[in-house]
């Protein structure tokens, strides 16, 4: 019979005993033919390919200024790369490690740090730290209509600059004021201005007041406020983040119109709301092959979670430590699109990577990618299970070295996923070994089981479907 359920997203719940499905490094696709063997497969996740290293430290933001030339900070230090991977070193910014926030108004550049604000001019290769007595901090920064806007660090108030200038006028704020709590984050969309609070949002736009030119959208106060300053992101012509409110905190809504909407699951808040600290996430968001993703990292969790909009199903994402052989999150810590390719930068050091779909390691680092299915059982009665075959592309063995004979790694739980059995394997076929079948027999009984199916070597992985025989027994 076919494996029910074997191809999805991950869903492990408050009681494993309940649900424990897991996937990792794999994300679910749909067809749309009608025709395809399958209703959906799971893809591997893309690889970092090495575009370039930033001598500095992590990479804390990056922004594309034009066609050929971009931003990034790694560390203390600000860069300007062009398109073509020619980096200049241009000056110095606070040194830290947390993101910083940066937007364009097609002249100049300002970055905010938290405490500092600078403006970087790229025509005079110029970065001059604000000393405008009226700038008092800001988190996030964003353009609009001709303004920087940016959060005052600390109040419910935002500011804006003078029109295509960088000038600031102490009366040039409005208070974000449907709740009595602090303004954390901003950002733009559809041009107008989403201020997330810690117990509310707002939506402003430009009215065109002389005296101050953003106002409040009727109707556009929400009772969801944001739980981490860095993870709203633009996705889907709408804005994804990480909410709390006066109730609770640590589902993931996005905006239908100027009402939020939960797109996390039970079994996602369950593992979020397990982190001490979940202040401290950041959300980015990109578009790879008609799939638009929004990767949420806790980096005190050590986790990472992928929203896909175009299957509504979560995946987590993870970076295996050569040395320990640890699951961590993944090496990702921000996004830009950029000479022609999806660009993310690191969050330990100063190294930017390509996501390539057809890189099959982390900058060298094997990838685990892992399915943990969904219980077969029947009831309280024994299951015999004789043999398991996995439907997967095969025959995609590397040439020679490391993936040359690729296999797939099987084993199970019959407690829940608390223990697991001893590791078996199975041929994925060397290159043009099409014919290959993944097959494991001889599996054992169990009255509920948990398969997990691991691959590792750097090849490229599509899990199609699964069949699986099996004999009902007796209680």
């Amino acid at each position: 019979m076919k494996f029910p359920g074997f191809i999805g997203g991950s869903y492990r719940t408050r009681s494993k005993f309940f649900d424990a499905q897991r996937t990792v490094n794999l994300y679910p696709e749909l067809s749309k033919s009608g025709t395809s063997k399958n209703v959906a497969a799971l893809y591997g996740t893309p690889g970092l390919r090495l575009w370039k290293n930033f001598v500095g430290g992590n990479i804390r933001g990056m922004i594309r200024f034009n066609a050929n030339l971009a931003l990034v900070v790694s560390g203390s230090k600000l860069y300007t790369v062009t398109a073509a991977g020619v980096s200049t070193l241009v000056g110095l910014v606070d040194d830290f490690t947390t993101p910083v926030s940066m937007a364009s108004n097609g002249t100049v550049i300002m970055i905010v740090t938290g405490p500092n604000g600078y403006y970087f001019t790229p025509a005079t290769s110029v970065l001059a730290q604000i000393t405008d007595s009226d700038f008092t901090g800001a988190d996030t920064v964003a353009f609009i209509d001709g303004y920087f806007a940016f959060n005052k660090t600390g109040t419910g108030q935002f500011q804006i600059t003078q029109i295509y200038g960088t000038d600031i006028d102490s009366l040039d704020f409005a208070t974000a004021e449907g709740a009595p709590d602090l303004l954390l984050s901003l950002l733009v969309d559809h041009r107008e201005i989403w201020l997330f609070g810690e117990t509310s949002t707002e939506v402003f736009f430009n009215s065109g007041n002389p005296d101050f030119p953003f106002e409040r959208i009727q109707g556009a106060f929400i009772e969801q406020g944001c739980a981490a300053k860095f993870s709203p992101a633009k996705l889907d012509n709408t804005v994804f983040w990480l909410t709390a409110d006066e109730r609770g905190q640590g589902m993931v809504q996005r905006a239908q119109g100027y009402q939020p909407q939960r797109v996390s699951t039970h079994a996602v808040e369950y593992a979020i709301n397990q982190y001490t600290t979940i202040s401290d996430a950041i959300g980015y968001a990109y578009q790879q092959e008609g799939h638009s993703f929004y990767v949420l990292n806790f980096p005190t969790a050590n986790a990472t979670w992928v929203y896909d909009v175009s299957t509504d199903e979560w995946h987590e994402r993870a970076w295996r430590n050569p040395v320990s052989a640890s699951l961590n999150r993944h090496r990702s810590n921000c996004q830009m699109a950029f000479a022609g390719e999806n660009l993310v930068g690191d969050w330990e050091n100063g190294n930017v990577y390509v996501l390539d779909l057809d890189t099959y390691t982390d900058n060298g680092d094997l990838i685990p990618a892992i399915r943990q299915t969904p219980y077969i059982a029947n009831g309280n009665v024994w299951v015999f299970f004789h043999k398991l075959w996995i439907d997967m592309e095969v025959g995609v063995g590397n040439v020679s070295g490391s993936g040359s004979a690729p296999e797939v790694m099987l084993d199970w739980s019959n407690d829940g996923g608390n223990t697991w059995s001893n590791e078996i394997r199975a041929s994925l076929g060397r290159l043009g070994e099409r014919l290959a079948r993944v097959n494991f027999r001889r599996l054992g009984k169990s009255r509920s089981r948990v398969f997990r199916v691991t691959i590792t070597d750097p090849v490229k992985r599509v899990l199609i479907d699964a069949n699986i025989d099996v004999t009902v027994g007796n209680s």
